[in-house]
Formats: C-alpha cells, sequence, structure tokens
C-alpha cells in the first residue's frame, strides 16, 4: 500500500511539473508573440495628440451646436477618439493603479460614447449634457492624477 501510495504521488508531481513546464513555455511563447497591444506613447502625448485636441472640439461644440451634417460627424470623430484615449490609458504601464485610474478611464470612454449617441442623434440638449459629463470626468481625473508642477 504505501509502495503504490508512493508511486501515485510521484506520479502527480511529475505530471504537475510537466504541465507546469508546458504551461511556462506557452507564456513564452505568447509574451514573444508579435501580436497584441504595445505601449508606445505617454500618457502625455496621448494627451497632447488625441484627448485634448479631441476634447476641446467637444467641448466647443456643447457650447456652440453644430449646424451642419458634417459638423455633427466632426463632433462624433472627436467623441470617438477620447473614447479610444481612454481605452489607451488602460493599457500596460500608463495605467497608474489598477483602482481609481482604471475607473476613471472607464468614465471616460462611456462619457465620450454618450457624446458619440448625442452627435449621432444631433440633439444639442444632449450634446451640452454628455459634453458636461465628459468634463467632469476629465476633471476628475486632473484633481488627483495631474502633476501640479507639469504645465497644462
Amino acid at each position: 500500500m504505501r509502495s503504490a501510495t508512493r508511486i501515485l504521488l510521484a506520479s502527480t508531481a511529475f505530471l504537475l511539473a510537466a504541465s507546469a513546464g508546458l504551461a511556462q513555455q506557452g507564456a513564452v511563447k505568447r509574451a514573444a508573440s508579435p501580436g497584441g497591444p504595445r505601449v508606445i506613447a505617454t500618457v502625455k502625448q496621448i494627451m497632447v495628440a488625441l484627448t485634448i485636441p479631441s476634447s476641446d472640439a467637444v467641448f466647443d461644440a456643447a457650447s456652440e451646436p453644430p449646424k451642419t451634417d458634417a459638423e455633427w460627424t466632426k463632433v462624433a470623430a472627436h467623441a470617438l477618439v477620447l473614447a479610444e484615449s481612454g481605452n489607451l490609458l488602460m493599457i500596460g504601464s500608463r495605467a497608474k493603479d489598477r483602482e481609481a485610474w482604471m475607473k476613471m478611464a472607464r468614465a471616460q470612454v462611456d462619457a465620450a460614447e454618450a457624446v458619440m449617441k448625442a452627435a449621432a442623434a444631433k440633439n444639442a440638449d444632449a450634446l451640452s449634457k454628455t459634453g458636461d459629463a465628459l468634463y467632469e470626468t476629465c476633471d476628475a481625473c486632473h484633481t488627483r492624477y495631474m502633476d501640479k508642477d507639469e504645465p497644462k
């Protein structure tokens, strides 16, 4: 009985070690694969290149609603950029922490999506309200995370 138990334990240990080795090899292969997102830009670069120009356009449109279909389309496109920049803020080393940062970035995505819907509906009142909500998400994040010594 004892030798059968030892054989069973040894076999189990071998199988666990072998499966762990295979899993580790798979992890190495996945890590080395060229697919998946890579962090290229810093948070500041995303803000300067994407978020600030698009948020300025949305905030301007929220205070002075678009008049043509083309203007409404541009507002929706800027809101799309804001939503995707929020997604970019959640990737890899950009995330300052896994709690508040992620919630605030997700709030930006959600608020920008609401702006997109208001623009698609060509609803000036909804654009004003959703633009205000988007501004609040930006302000809350900046209050918590923006370096006060850094130029805006």
